[in-house]
């Protein structure tokens, strides 16, 4: 009974589009990335990699902030600085540790290098204005 109940939840989960990434950061796809903006949502793309000392200081903020009920529709993506190179220059990105903020299609600021709690906050923030 309880594999069955996991089963349906799995395949619920996959089915729905959106739903994965409540749970947090998914990795970047041009497609859903384009739906998010189409729908006016708030959206947060990450540019790290995992070697990156400036990413492993951002990623617990961004977590707990990504937890709170003020961003709890943001919809958060992760493109690899090593392996996606091409969604790196077509965000116009230069180093790892980049947060770019949109609200729909409109870019609503960036920062790179940023590891103070209180300036990537503010930075959030800006995905919620319309």
């Amino acid at each position: 009974m309880l594999r069955r109940g996991f089963l349906l939840a799995a395949l619920f989960v996959l089915l729905v589009p959106g739903l994965a990434r409540a749970g947090g950061p998914v990795p970047f796809d041009a497609k859903e990335f384009a739906a998010a903006q189409a729908a006016g949502k708030p959206i947060l793309v990450q540019i790290h990699a995992d070697w990156c000392p400036v990413c492993a200081k951002q990623r617990p903020i961004l977590g707990a902030l990504e937890q709170t009920p003020e961003f709890a529709d943001l919809v958060v993506f992760n493109i690899d600085f090593d392996s996606q190179k091409n969604f790196v220059r077509q965000l116009g990105a230069q180093l790892q540790g980049t947060l770019i903020v949109f609200h729909g299609s409109a870019e609503r600021g960036r920062s790179t290098g940023e590891t103070d709690a209180a300036k990537i906050k503010a930075l959030l923030a800006r995905s919620k204005i319309s």
